[in-house]
């Protein structure tokens, strides 16, 4: 029995591994497909619609994806899944997130900037590269993310057996003072009438109250002999807490479809400035450079772990800062091509990082008499 049930869950695992490297490898090369099959269509028009052009194109195409995945993405999966010494001691950042940025999202918004370079000094408007291209790179990114978000989890247990490594904020370590049993607390003298005060509680890591350390009691029990040395606490926000009753379903949680959740609320700020790059008046102008250049770094924060520190200063670096600016300069030249709540929540997000960063570190705003 305990063969087989090694077995199936050996096999489930290859098969989770085979469904991600699967999913992965799709979208890495169906967003380049997909663009460069519209970026020949345009290049076919512009030349007069020049089969021998289009065709000349697409075997570009198929010549990049063949080359990056036999000496790039073959090569680095082989020693991730093989956790090679230089891949193993890697925590902080995600080579296989980084890899595809460089692979894929970065040739998918080079060729969207060329095309706009094409029309605009042949003074033609022919393909705008309309909302699903566009919107097909950024899902793949997401899909991406999502995929390395939950790749140490397992898929089928419940929320509260989640691997160790999974990418969640998880359980909260806390040295807590030496904790002994209550019959060790007792004194001889003292039945269990006598234990009548109030109960244990702990306070920033420490025991209080009759929990303290009872080491030296002379009426200590034998069985406190077996009690550890040193006690935690685990609290963990991310995992899913009981309630009884006929809503109980209401308050589930489950971290995996937290990942999905988070995923696309991390990457909406980028997917709107995209957006806007595909306006008409942008998108045959000067401005849709700047607009996918500082686009495409935003998305270099995927290749940060989430729980890496950096997160923090590298979002507000690579996207709230830079969106801000261009924003304004976007609503300035071209009037309202982008909602107000976002240059807002640009400015907001820096300030509030500036401010509880470094202005609070200042001697100033250290006194106890300030709010």
């Amino acid at each position: 029995m305990s063969n087989w049930c090694s077995g199936t869950m050996s096999s489930g695992k290859t098969v989770k591994l085979v469904l991600y490297e699967v999913l992965q490898f799709a979208a890495l090369i169906i967003p380049i497909f997909v663009i460069m099959e519209r970026f020949a269509s345009l290049i076919s028009d512009v030349k007069g619609h020049d089969v021998t052009t289009y065709w000349l194109v697409v075997a570009v195409s198929i010549a990049y994806v063949t080359s990056v995945t036999l000496l790039v993405w073959v090569p680095l999966k082989y020693l991730i899944l093989k956790k090679r010494r230089l891949i193993r001691e890697i925590t902080q950042w995600r080579p296989t997130a980084l890899a595809y940025l460089i692979l894929c999202t970065f040739p998918c918004f080079a060729i969207l900037i060329a095309s706009s370079k094409v029309q605009v000094d042949r003074g033609q408007r022919l393909d705008l590269f309309t909302e699903l291209p566009v919107s097909l790179v950024l899902f793949s990114l997401i899909c991406v993310d999502i995929i390395e978000g939950i790749r140490s989890c397992s898929l089928t247990a419940k929320s509260d057996s989640l691997d160790p490594d999974f990418d969640m904020p998880g359980p909260v370590l806390t040295h807590l003072e030496q904790v002994t049993t209550v019959s060790g607390q007792l004194h001889p003298d003292e039945g269990q009438n006598g234990f009548t005060q109030s109960h244990p509680e702990a306070r920033n890591g420490s025991a209080s109250g009759r929990w303290q350390n009872l080491a030296s009691s002379p009426g200590q029990s034998s069985l406190s002999s077996r009690a550890p040395s040193t006690a935690y606490l685990y609290s963990s926000p991310s995992r899913p807490q009981s309630y009884s009753g006929r809503l109980g379903f209401l308050w589930r949680r489950d971290g995996r479809s937290e990942v999905f959740v988070d995923s696309f609320m991390f990457w909406l700020d980028t997917v709107e400035m995209v957006r806007v790059a595909g306006e008409p008046p942008v998108f045959y102008s000067a401005w849709v450079f700047p607009v996918y250049i500082l686009s495409f770094l935003s998305t270099l924060r995927i290749a940060i772990t989430p729980h890496n520190p950096l997160l923090s200063s590298a979002g507000v670096a690579l996207q709230d800062l830079p969106f801000f600016i261009i924003r304004v300069a976007l609503l300035a030249v071209f009037g309202h091509v982008t909602p107000v709540l976002y240059p807002l929540k640009n400015v907001l997000v820096s300030l509030t990082f500036i401010y509880f960063t470094f202005l609070t570190k200042l001697r100033i705003f250290r006194r106890h008499t300030m709010f």
